[in-house]
């Protein structure tokens, strides 16, 4: 095991190992977070996400939740089905890719001006190297916001998940950030709704050194 990866491989596997261009073969345009949840993701790109950058939405779908008030320059969508992608109407272009088969983003250095990965986070099995890459292709200083909640799809979602609750899901995204280097400045958020019933909604930001 690199000394860089501190995790152990089994902290990885998932009940489902099939490929999962096969699982992610269908589209489903369903929002996986409740409207409470989903307020709570835009108003962090809000914060953290600069207006008029460009700004990549990693393991994106049909809909990116970003702010409906705010234009960015460009906003790229890297996801698993592509017409959940095509049907996004916040993407500039997108790309399909499987980041748990090739892990290497198809961007340049200092391409973007910030980024997020919502309620997706959990079923990286090579997390550390996507976050190294994104370390790399985001200008210095731009933010990276992790969104989660505590609703998955079992079957995908890697054991390590599986086993911890709330608390530890930030502790563990925390650490994959430290694993891969090249972030600061880590911000490990409770955002979830006041509204009564409405799904948690947690939040990882980092920086890029």
């Amino acid at each position: 095991m690199p000394e860089d990866n501190p995790f152990p491989p089994n902290a990885f596997r998932r009940q489902d190992e099939t490929p999962d261009a096969n699982f992610y073969h269908f589209p489903r345009f369903v929002t996986h977070i409740d409207a409470g949840a989903i307020a709570a993701v835009t108003q962090l790109y809000r914060e953290y996400l600069p207006a008029g950058g460009a700004v990549l939405d990693l393991m994106s779908s049909w809909i990116s939740h970003l702010p409906e008030d705010v234009a960015y320059g460009r906003v790229v969508g890297l996801g698993m089905n592509e017409q959940e992608l095509r049907a996004n109407p916040r993407l500039s272009s997108y790309v399909v890719q499987d980041l748990n088969h090739a892990p290497t983003l198809p961007f340049a250095d200092n391409e973007f001006d910030g980024a997020g990965i919502c309620v997706s986070i959990d079923y990286l099995t090579q997390p550390v190297e996507v976050l190294r890459e994104l370390a790399r292709v985001l200008r210095p200083e731009a933010p990276l916001v992790i969104t989660f909640s505590n609703r998955c799809f079992p079957s995908k979602a890697i054991a390590a998940w599986h086993a911890l609750d709330d608390h530890g899901h930030l502790q563990l995204v925390a650490q994959y950030l430290q694993a891969a280097g090249g972030w600061h400045q880590l911000e490990l958020l409770d955002r979830s709704p006041n509204e009564y019933q409405s799904d948690p909604l947690f939040a990882v930001v980092g920086r890029v050194v």
